[in-house]
């Protein structure tokens, strides 16, 4: 590929600018774009480019990067040039308050869905003194949207629907017209003659009804999907396991052979364009060109979003955000136990948290962490791209990468949903219509919010967990939680923080935090360990069998059955006395024993299986170490 260029352009290597490697990209890429991307990374190893040249082509060819207000308001070209420069004014005093993606957002409501609209609805309007006609019709057009619907035949049809945000749009308006008028008060000479009655009444403004109709689609979505969610967690490991098989089989098969793998019949092509010699695609019975290295990447990338979102409730973004140095230990001081964390570095909201790691989430990391370890034994740093805030992010030993034509990516939102949509159309999950059931990653941090709260979890410890400023907001996400607990829960906040001296919000003491470690130290139970958190009381009286939150360790498991055995006869000789009340206590703690005896079967066979990648030890995992952990992320 520099020899093309030499060929196109002349000169000597020395020459080469990245114009000349973007002028070759734009012919090349349909034949050879790959090629172009590892010239311009050999080059700018090389020294060729300047020191702050982008890292990758894909730096320049795929992301635009932020731009300014008057590039936002410039999209819409407004025809009135006072009231643009007008807005760009009020964006750019706006602009060290919000995120990019918050300015985007308003820029989009001020220039787009207000002035734009009426300027193609009022030819010549000028001015933010709107006769009330004029507002009447704005208003009136913007709670309403065009919905297209393709028909019988081929044919479309258009209609008009409620508009769900039309609330927020005007929102943002009023908010620009009250702080004009605000403003005009301290700079007079610059805000004054845009000062102006506001066309939007505030009961206009109202989120009530849309948070109502939101709060109703989110529980019934959760209510749907909570009771299937284990059927497509046993589908997504299916899914994996097949893949491997079928990828295992490709991997020891020759050059234009054929195997066999599952009852699936394929046939290999006779030459590859791969370094190893090995071939990644092959032809099945009918013909069909299947890449079973791809196919392989996308179930084990599904499998792995599933667990590590029903795990522990991260947003999309914060699970893409997750690296190596996320999996952090901390070592109880006084007995030494390992207590091992995943820091969730901040996404909605600015603070960081912490997330005990279960042995199951933990045997998910290791096998990620396994996976995208380079030769050296490391996690390689990536650049990712923040596509709210259209900037690249320093380099990360990131979790979700993947390597595409010799260069490392972070695995994108969209490559995400689809190995969640295919996990979803294998296993044949149906909602109440008998639609293909449909599943959000958002869809699994409600489903945890509610699994928690329901099994005994205090509503501010799942706020916590979930990382929300506002209580309020958990119990949003929470689907079925009785109403008069929730209104009892917030009378005794509010109750509290009313009647309790101002001293008591302090930094923690060295006792508190004694009792805090405590906690830890008093997990260790004879069958295990308790995973209740901090702060919340024992729901089952210590009867441990019973208790969803009981951490059965593998050399428990004949203790586990030698319970299981006795209740079993405890229950025979209750049923022969005529004892019917200790019938069901015990029914009770013994199906809770077979299911925990159930669940480590699984994970057993799990660990047995030829797909299992290894587990490191979290000294081999962990990418740091924390000898204190601060309280404020407890």
């Amino acid at each position: 590929m520099v020899a093309q260029i030499l060929g196109t352009y002349g000169g000597k290597v020395e020459d080469i600018t990245i114009g000349d490697v973007l002028a070759t990209w734009q012919v090349s890429t349909r034949n050879g774009g790959h090629t172009i991307r590892r010239a311009y990374r050999w080059l700018r190893d090389a020294g060729q480019f300047p020191a702050d040249a982008p890292v990758t082509l894909r730096h320049i060819i795929v992301r635009s990067g932020q731009v300014g207000p008057a590039e936002l308001v410039d999209r819409y070209q407004l025809r009135c040039r006072g009231v643009r420069d007008l807005i760009v004014d009020y964006l750019t005093e706006r602009q060290l308050s919000l995120d990019y993606s918050s300015l985007r957002q308003l820029s989009t409501h001020l220039a787009g869905y207000f002035w734009a609209d009426l300027e193609r609805h009022n030819p010549g309007i000028d001015s933010l003194n709107l006769p009330k006609e004029v507002a009447e019709g704005w208003k009136e057009r913007i709670g309403t949207k065009i919905v297209r619907r393709g028909q019988a035949g081929g044919t479309t049809s258009q209609g008009r629907e409620p508009r769900a945000y039309a609330p927020v749009i005007k929102t943002s308006v009023r908010a620009f017209y009250l702080d004009l008028a605000q403003w005009a008060l301290d700079e007079p000479h610059r805000w004054g003659s845009w000062a102006v009655p506001c066309p939007i009444r505030e009961t206009e403004c109202s989120v009530k009804r849309l948070e109502r109709q939101q709060k109703v689609k989110s529980d019934q979505r959760t209510r749907e999907r909570l009771p299937v969610l284990p059927a497509l967690v046993r589908t997504a490991s299916r899914r994996l396991k097949e893949a491997r098989t079928r990828l295992d089989a490709l991997s020891n098969a020759s050059l234009g052979s054929s195997f066999t793998a599952l009852g699936e019949d394929f046939t290999t092509p006779k030459s590859t364009r791969r370094s190893d010699g090995r071939p990644a695609t092959a032809y099945d019975a009918e013909g069909r060109r299947r890449d079973l290295r791809a196919e392989e990447k996308i179930a084990f990338w599904g499998w792995a979003t599933i667990e590590i979102l029903r795990h522990t409730g991260l947003r999309i973004e914060e699970l893409r955000e997750l690296s190596h140095h996320s999996i952090i230990r901390y070592n109880l001081p006084t007995t030494g136990e390992v207590v091992p964390l995943l820091q969730i570095a901040p996404s909605k909201t600015d603070q960081e948290r912490l997330i005990l790691v279960s042995p199951e989430l933990a045997d998910v990391l290791s096998t990620v962490v396994s996976r995208v370890r380079g030769a050296d034994g490391s996690v390689p740093s990536v650049h990712s791209y923040d596509i709210h805030e259209k900037v690249w992010n320093a380099p990360m030993p990131l979790l979700c990468q993947w390597e595409i034509e010799g260069e490392r990516y972070q695995i994108s939102e969209n490559t995400i949903r689809k190995a969640l949509n295919e996990a979803l159309a294998a296993s044949g999950l149906t909602d109440a219509e008998g639609a293909p059931l449909k599943f959000q990653p958002h869809d699994f941090r409600r489903i945890l919010i509610t699994d928690v709260i329901l099994n005994g979890m205090p509503p501010h410890i799942a706020q916590v967990i979930a990382g929300h400023g506002n209580i309020n907001t958990t119990m949003g996400y929470n689907s079925v939680y009785p109403s008069d607990a929730i209104e009892a829960h917030r009378a005794f906040i509010a109750r509290r923080r009313s009647v309790r001296p101002p001293e008591e919000y302090r930094a923690v003491t060295p006792e508190e935090w004694r009792e805090f470690l405590g906690h830890f130290e008093r997990r260790k139970l004879s069958l295990g360990s308790c995973g209740r958190a901090y702060g919340a009381d024992c729901i089952h009286e210590h009867a441990c069998v019973r208790c969803p939150v009981l951490i059965v360790d593998f050399p428990e498991v004949p203790r586990l059955i030698e319970i299981r055995d006795n209740l079993r006869e405890r229950i025979a000789e209750a049923e022969r006395e005529g004892w019917f009340g200790d019938v069901e206590g015990l029914s009770v703690s013994l199906a809770a024993a077979e299911e925990k005896i159930a669940q480590l079967d699984a994970r057993r066979a799990q660990k047995d299986s030829p797909v299992f990648l290894g587990i490191p030890s979290f000294k081999e995992a962990a990418g740091r170490i924390s000898a204190v952990a601060s309280p404020t992320h407890t």
